[in-house]
């Protein structure tokens, strides 16, 4: 028979302190230790301010919810490990001054109740991270007996799949000063300075630094208040289950929590229940890596994936559409989505996972052709649709050639959106594309019954001149991946957008020699100037580093191919840099005049208006 839930109004010193076989436990869904000093210097301020107002009340840091597992031997954190190892943190930098402390006031007179005072903080602090007896801890501190208490004792188990540095708190834990903290911790390679350690120890020497700027009376003060004055409430629950809703449900405005970490959450929960909790974590690893992998491209995280999933199942169930054939463009949020409109998601963590993990491959892959790229870099829902109709392949089918068509088609109506005065939530845009959506999941329905689709409503809801007036017109920077794209197609030069680049202005748009430039250009004036440079004839895309070494140079400059200790458009992979270079290289005095803007414009304006219109 379970246990009903146990909501206590604790101390932090009661609330850590545990019995002799019981621990702490991150569990394996959990996110990796996250806080950061900002945290800290709040955390440190709000204690500071409290005991500044003198207050007799305590003061409250919110709820921890745990599972209790294993005989109430084991404390999972299903709520609170943020908080709680960031106390434990607190309480170890704590302790390392007040033995210092002890050692100052022993011998003094006037400071023998400190002495007392510190003495006990001492006990307690000790009792909680060892878990030590009052009668096993010396009076003063002793590095040898110190030591003896300090090695081997753990009070909290690190079994997160997410956390990179299981064992960093425990390494804190058991040092004796901050010397051998510092000694024994992680340093990541190739980072500098503070940098270099993980949040564990950063977090750890924050306090340490804020403590030794205390007095001694100072210290005791914040040593008791931080476990006798402050409180947590601590719910227990012995269903797993109940502690994720729980934590599901005192957290629903979603400020402390991300909607990931509820869904992974159940996800575990549900695998447990199903026996294949082992398998789970594998597959749940294997995700967040590739996960990762996405996030250092600045393709995606792990709620954009997410959202990927509920848009593909909420058209797989046809919920976007009515009986009556109207379309429902009103999407949930995804917590609510995956934990109560579709439960059957959390139901089957297996196939959920493996299918998530082929939407990352697929990603990963499609990544370096060059259509993707370009469209990577359009409004974010364009992914939400294109992922719906990767769902349709395994990674290792897909090519450049399988997702072409669908892919240029999506560019299309994005390129649109991009120029025209409505946006994503008009009819024409959202509505046409929820709508679409069931056919881009279905694999009976071809790339090619996709693209007439699109080219019916292309062709029926705006026009070739409109669309081109409204590139002529257009000055940001988004078209310019696709005009560099057409463009590198159009005269078949290989084309990547990169790593490092920089939008370039041929004409520069600022600098020393701006006026003289101006004139070269037979540019009449300030306005006549402002209505012309950021045209999308005068934009390209450069390397960061020719773009950095050129800086606002006469075009002449460079487009030379003489140039000594600088580079320039010759040194550059870009298609359209590297034509300039051969159209100017035998002109002795080149220009870049108001007139190639404008011609370079048109040609742009054409060549995005055949690519909507007639691809």
């Amino acid at each position: 028979m379970s246990k009903n839930i146990e909501p206590k109004l604790r101390k932090i010193g009661d609330y850590l302190k545990l019995e002799d076989d019981t621990v702490f436990i991150i569990p394996e869904y959990q996110r990796p230790y996250s806080w950061g000093t900002e945290h800290c210097d709040k955390l440190w301020q709000d204690i500071e301010d409290f005991i500044a107002s003198d207050s007799k009340d305590r003061y409250f840091f919110g709820t921890i919810i745990i599972n209790c597992q294993d005989n109430d031997t084991k404390f999972g954190l299903i709520d609170g490990q943020q908080r709680t190892t960031t106390f434990l943190l607190l309480l170890k930098a704590l302790l390392v001054r007040i033995n210092v402390a002890i050692g100052k006031t022993e011998n003094d007179e006037d400071s023998e109740n400190l002495c007392r005072g510190l003495k006990e903080r001492r006990r307690r602090i000790m009792g909680i991270l060892y878990k030590a007896e009052t009668e096993d801890i010396p009076d003063k501190p002793d590095i040898k007996r110190d030591m003896d208490i300090c090695k081997g004792i753990s009070i909290l188990e690190n079994y997160s799949i997410n956390e990179h540095y299981k064992t960093e708190l425990n390494t804190i834990l058991q040092a004796v000063d901050f010397v051998e903290a510092e000694s024994n911790v992680v340093k990541i390679p190739r980072k500098q300075k503070d940098n270099r350690y993980t949040n564990f120890f950063r977090n750890f020497k924050y306090f340490y630094e804020m403590i030794n700027s205390l007095s001694e009376s100072e210290l005791n003060k914040m040593a008791k208040a931080v476990t006798d004055s402050c409180e947590v409430i601590e719910i227990k629950s012995w269903q797993v289950e109940q502690a994720i809703t729980m934590f599901n449900s005192l957290n629903s405005d979603g400020l402390p929590l991300y909607d990931a970490d509820i869904i992974s959450a159940q996800l575990y929960a549900e695998a447990e229940k199903q026996g294949k909790v082992n398998q789970f974590k594998v597959l749940w690893k294997e995700f967040l890596e590739r996960v990762d992998e996405l996030r250092d491209r600045g393709i995606g995280n792990i709620d954009s994936i997410l959202m990927q999933q509920m848009y593909y199942a909420r058209a797989q169930r046809k919920e976007i559409v009515s009986d009556t054939g109207s379309i429902n463009v009103t999407t949930p949020g995804l917590r609510r989505y995956f934990t109560e409109i579709n439960k059957e998601l959390i139901s089957h963590p297996i196939e959920l996972c493996e299918g998530m993990i082929n939407l990352t491959k697929i990603w990963l892959k499609i990544s370096s052709y060059p259509i993707a790229q370009v469209l990577l870099k359009f409004n974010e829902n364009a992914k939400l649709f294109l992922a719906s109709y990767f769902y349709r392949f395994n990674a290792d089918e897909i090519t450049e050639k399988t997702i072409k068509t669908v892919v240029e088609s999506i560019l299309r109506l994005f390129t649109i959106m991009e120029v025209v005065d409505i946006g994503y939530s008009s009819s024409n845009f959202k509505t046409f594309m929820f709508g679409e959506e069931v056919k881009l999941i279905d694999s009976s329905v071809t790339a090619a019954e996709i693209k007439k689709d699109f080219d019916k409503h292309i062709h029926d809801k705006w026009n070739k001149e409109t669309i081109k007036a409204e590139i002529m017109d257009y000055d940001k920077n988004m078209l310019v991946y696709l005009n560099e794209f057409l463009f590198a197609k159009e005269h078949e030069i290989v084309f990547e957008i990169g790593a490092k680049y920089d939008i370039e202005h041929i004409m520069p748009n600022s600098g020393k020699n701006i006026s003289e430039i101006r004139a070269d250009a037979e540019i009449e004036n300030e306005e006549e100037f402002r209505g012309i440079v950021n045209k999308l004839g005068n934009k390209i895309l450069l390397e960061e580093k020719i773009n950095r070494a050129i800086g606002n140079e006469w075009f002449r400059t460079k487009v030379s191919t003489k140039l000594k200790d600088k580079t320039g458009y010759v040194d550059s992979s870009y298609p359209i840099a590297s034509t300039l270079v051969s159209k100017y290289e035998e002109i002795n005095k080149p220009f870049w005049k108001k007139d190639d803007i404008y011609d370079a414009t048109e040609k742009a304006a054409e060549r995005i208006v055949k690519f909507i219109f007639e691809t």
